[in-house]
């Protein structure tokens, strides 16, 4: 325990210089590629100072001159390292405003090139969408963890239907991304961090085209649930 502490403080004296590169960068590279490669380098640092490994599978699914919405399960938060470090694609986040509240590392979200989402505000959240496929229109891809909240029991929740509205909007192909073995890395309530090797399984991109409305909306969540749940491995 002593040596994880050590570990997160190391950490967050480490994510203020990367915090504030990040933040200076945002207004003088509109590409954001330098703020995510600080993402990079960040997340990066905190899986080799946990000895934790990324595996990737499908890569080769996925054409590297498209932008792509990425959906995913969220079981840890090591999932959000792990995404950074494993998709080979120059992504935006989608996130909670609340985490815009932590100093110095939350002004980098609030003012890069992520997008924020009140989810207690519907307004607010509609267009946070717009605003996102605003982006990806304009050559970005995009990642939400689909299921809103993370697991608390390691199996698989219902998606939720904003990624998928957003998917239609930006005219995007979407992307399951099955995030295996981060269950145990950290389970909720503890700060023990115990060390595995975690698995990013990438599924063929679905095309949105001609999807229209609620209901092909939900029948596209389907089909990113199933996907989903075809490449997840139970935590034993």
């Amino acid at each position: 325990m002593i040596f994880t502490l050590f570990r997160i403080f190391v950490l967050g004296l480490a994510a203020i210089p990367a915090s504030l590169i990040a933040l200076v960068s945002a207004p003088i590279d509109r590409t954001g590629r330098t703020f995510h490669a600080m993402a990079r380098l960040w997340s990066t640092l905190i899986l080799w100072m946990f000895g934790i490994k990324v595996r990737t599978r499908g890569t080769d699914l996925l054409d590297p001159l498209k932008h792509y919405i990425y959906v995913s399960n969220h079981a840890s938060a090591f999932d959000i390292p792990a995404v950074v470090v494993g998709i080979p694609d120059d992504i935006r986040f989608v996130l909670k405003k609340e985490l815009t509240r932590i100093p110095i590392w939350g002004w980098a979200l609030k003012y890069g090139h992520y997008i924020t989402i009140d989810r207690g505000n519907a307004r607010d959240a509609i267009k946070s969408l717009d605003e996102a496929a605003m982006r990806m229109r304009n050559g970005a891809s995009v990642i939400l963890f689909g299921e809103g909240t993370r697991t608390r029991d390691g199996n698989l929740q219902p998606l939720k239907r904003g990624a998928f509205t957003l998917a239609v909007k930006a005219g995007k192909p979407v992307v399951p991304v099955t995030i295996n073995n981060t269950f145990g890395i950290l389970p909720r309530g503890s700060l023990r961090v115990r060390a595995a090797d975690i698995e990013i399984v990438f599924d063929k991109p679905i095309s949105v085209e001609g999807i229209e409305g609620r209901d092909g909306e939900e029948r596209l969540m389907q089909q990113v649930q199933v996907a989903i749940a075809r490449n997840y491995i139970q935590p034993g």
